[in-house]
């Protein structure tokens, strides 16, 4: 055994003793992110027809898109046509941080976005609304820490309505913008009686972090979650990182939905389902490590290890003819390979 084996060997068992394979599972409340069908073009009654299809107990809107806006009629109708079908809704949004890339000022300032997602969040019957700081873009040229400080400033700005509504605020480790240490800081910051973590399996490898780290930090904070499985390998540039369907990656994503459904009982377990080619992570080259002087080499290590275990795997495309339905594929296999993996 070598010493990285040793060591991820080691964080796992440390992290989770009690939860093996043989241990019953509590109740889980399957969902589905419907980025995961971002390509159907359906309206949201649509959405949760297919989703009550697949017996999903929670429909994660992840963006306004997907609502088909925010009106107070439409999201009143919406709310009625969840429940006939016993299913609960979230809803989200994109970047709240007015000094990240993907912040859109177009549409208001952050407080006021912010708020008017509280707004309909009361309206639609969402217990909470799910946000991000931006992506790995915010790395450089940096520090990080300007864009989380902004952030943090304006949460705090909407404390009073989110609690006078009763909402509260999920901040998702995205895109390769924070490790689960900086994203748990955020929130501490921000004041964890209403700011929590859309916890991200996906995200963490974008940022040289093991998923099950993620997990073991972020858990006590998780309000809700988007789960999909990753395989990652070396390259001689560093390393590549893909999302694929559930079962087929090398993360040991059997383990994670497991502890996540110990961990974090009553939550939503939802899947997000994007399977495309591989990002490139050359940290090889020293240039690279310029948006990551913040990653502890203890982290890099575990990071690491899954690398050395994965095996390269073909490019896929971004974008086919029949991307929809190859939505649907992907994610009605997920589904399938999560309701017998905890018997669901």
């Amino acid at each position: 055994m070598t010493r990285r084996d040793w060591l991820l060997t080691s964080a796992s068992a440390a992290a989770a003793p009690q939860l093996l394979s043989s241990t019953p599972m509590p109740p889980v409340k399957l969902g589905i992110d419907l980025f995961s069908l971002r390509s159907a073009q359906w309206t949201a009654f649509q959405y949760l027809d297919y989703c009550a299809a697949q017996s999903a107990r929670v429909v994660h809107f992840s963006e306004i898109r997907f609502l088909g806006g925010l009106e107070p009629e439409h999201l009143r109708k919406v709310r009625r046509y969840a429940e006939e079908r016993s299913i609960e809704i979230e809803i989200g949004m994109r970047s709240i941080c007015p000094t990240s890339k993907m912040f859109d000022a177009k549409e208001g300032t952050a407080e006021q976005q912010l708020t008017r997602m509280i707004q309909a969040a009361q309206t639609i019957g969402s217990r909470l609304v799910r946000a991000v700081l931006g992506s790995a873009d915010d790395r450089t040229p940096g520090p990080l820490s300007r864009h989380i400080e902004a952030t943090a400033q304006v949460l705090r700005a909407v404390r009073s309505r989110a609690q006078d509504a009763g909402v509260r605020i999920a901040i998702e480790n995205h895109a390769g913008d924070m490790q689960s240490p900086e994203l748990k800081g955020l929130i501490e910051e921000a004041g964890p009686d209403f700011v929590g973590a859309c916890l991200d399996s996906g995200n963490p490898l974008w940022t040289l972090e093991d998923p099950h780290a993620a997990l073991d930090v972020l858990h006590p904070y998780v309000l809700t979650s988007h789960v999909r499985d990753s395989a990652v390998w070396l390259t001689p540039e560093g390393a590549a990182v893909t999302w694929v369907r559930m079962g087929e990656g090398n993360v040991d994503i059997e383990s994670y939905v497991r502890k996540y459904a110990q961990l974090c009982p009553g939550r939503a377990m939802s899947l997000e389902c994007i399977v495309f080619g591989p990002r490139k992570l050359p940290f090889r080259d020293p240039k690279f490590w310029d948006a990551y002087r913040d990653i502890p080499a203890w982290e890099f290590e575990r990071f690491l290890a899954l690398a050395e275990r994965g095996k390269p795997r073909a490019d896929e495309p971004w974008e086919t003819p029949d991307q929809a339905k190859r939505e649907r594929d992907d994610l009605e296999a997920s589904l399938r390979w999560v309701k017998g993996t905890l018997a669901l």
